[in-house]
């Protein structure tokens, strides 16, 4: 059975930092574009950051430029999401997903193009 699973979300303060990890089960993600993406509440789902297949030229979301790392691990199973300095308004249950698509990092992001897998969600909270 295919599926991601997210870890290491909860509630942090502003300011603080949080690693959001996402597991591959069944499959690897080598040659995998993936991303992350998240959803505010009463908000529609945005791509937060991405990088398409090859691994290079990660794309992010003007918001968390500078603040927010994407990555993989050597073993290609697990994608990765540094976030620092975060702020009330990164407050969001954040998804992972992958999928086998040659478009852009960007293309990932903005338009969720060929995301074939999703992880059910993870909530993180920014609150002092």
């Amino acid at each position: 059975q295919l599926q991601l699973v997210e870890s290491g979300g909860g509630l942090v303060q502003p300011g603080g930092s949080l690693r959001l990890a996402c597991a591959a089960s069944g499959f690897s993600l080598e040659y995998y574009a993936i991303g992350w993406f998240r959803q505010a509440p009463g908000k529609e789902r945005e791509g937060v950051s991405c990088i398409n297949n090859r691994g290079d030229s990660p794309y992010y979301a003007d918001s968390v430029k500078g603040r927010f790392t994407i990555s993989r691990d050597d073993a290609k199973t697990t994608m990765y999401l540094d976030m620092n300095s975060l702020k009330p308004d990164d407050t969001a249950v954040y998804y992972c997903a992958a999928g086998r698509t040659i478009v852009t990092s960007q293309r990932v992001c903005v338009w969720e193009f060929g995301m074939d897998y999703w992880g059910k969600g993870i909530l993180v909270t920014v609150s002092s």
